[in-house]
């Protein structure tokens, strides 16, 4: 290759998302072994944590920030596409069985709707006035926080989502694998994870899904945490609605009574809500 065309080549690689750049490290990734090949991506796998860690200081920023508003009545509200716009919507129907919360207090926005859950919906992640419709269905105040999600940090969807939640007036914060993104510059706070290539280039939904599933989890478990949902590290206000979280409810009351039959007569008057068994349990033993 000539000098001239190797700096087009550079040039050219360097205008592309860092998440869309070609790995050198997994260059021969199809002719590998299955053993090797499983290593390989292992070893892709590895930057993960060490990337979100490093972008701790704005997590923790991003919570000292929204935990007011949640206090006063604000949502979290997540909008993303495709691999992203389904991890918001997968952190946002966790919450209301881990932490007891209403559904609407969490929500996420996908683009393409509910049917892009299941199967990609094609050309949904470029229309940018169906963002801005999608969010103002949801009628955002002031007091609601908006994160968008997008591995590139440019996706246009996402972007004008962001953008449309910040001329109501909403708290914003952009999650983004790759550094200094439009995204990020439409937000309020930036949330970068750097996790670099990918195994398989631009396959978004492995190195760059990971992290952004790890800082929504984060971000949602720190909230809940700041807003009482969680005593020490249990989650007392998991909705015990099977056989599996009426046994963990049990176990925890349990465990902080050490007394399993007490616990269960104080679980059974307290309809199952864990916080009110252990606030009756403190009441009992005040008198």
């Amino acid at each position: 290759m000539s000098n001239l065309k190797h700096r087009r080549v550079h040039a050219a690689a360097l205008e592309q998302p860092t998440t869309e750049q070609p790995n050198p490290r997994t260059s021969r990734l199809s002719t590998l072994s299955t053993r090797a090949m499983v290593l390989a991506m292992q070893r892709e796998d590895a930057a993960v944590a060490p990337a979100v860690r490093k972008a701790a200081p704005a997590i923790a920023g991003a919570l000292e920030r929204m935990v007011p508003l949640f206090e006063a009545g604000g949502r979290l509200i997540y909008i993303g596409a495709g691999t992203s716009g389904r991890l918001g919507v997968l952190d946002a129907a966790e919450c209301p069985p881990t932490f007891g919360l209403p559904a609407s207090r969490v929500v996420g926005v996908i683009a393409g709707g509910e049917r892009a859950l299941r199967r990609s919906v094609e050309g949904a992640e470029d229309r940018p006035a169906a963002a801005r419709a999608d969010l103002k269905k949801l009628r955002l105040t002031p007091l609601d926080v908006v994160v968008g999600i997008a591995a590139s940090g440019r996706t246009p969807y996402t972007i004008a989502g962001v953008e449309y939640a910040r001329e109501q007036g909403c708290m914003t914060v952009a999650v983004a694998c790759t550094p200094g993104s439009p995204l990020a510059a439409a937000a309020n706070l930036a949330i970068e994870p750097i996790t670099g290539p990918e195994a398989v280039a631009g396959s978004t939904r492995m190195k760059a899904g990971s992290a952004q599933k790890m800082v929504l989890n984060l971000l949602s478990t720190g909230l809940m945490v700041r807003m009482g949902r969680v005593e020490g590290n249990r989650m007392v206000h998991v909705r015990a609605s099977n056989a599996k979280l009426r046994e963990r409810a049990l176990r925890m009351v349990a465990e902080t009574l050490g007394d399993r039959a007490r616990a269960r007569r104080l679980l059974r008057r307290a309809g199952g809500n864990v916080a009110r068994a252990l606030e009756m349990a403190r009441d009992e033993a005040a008198l």
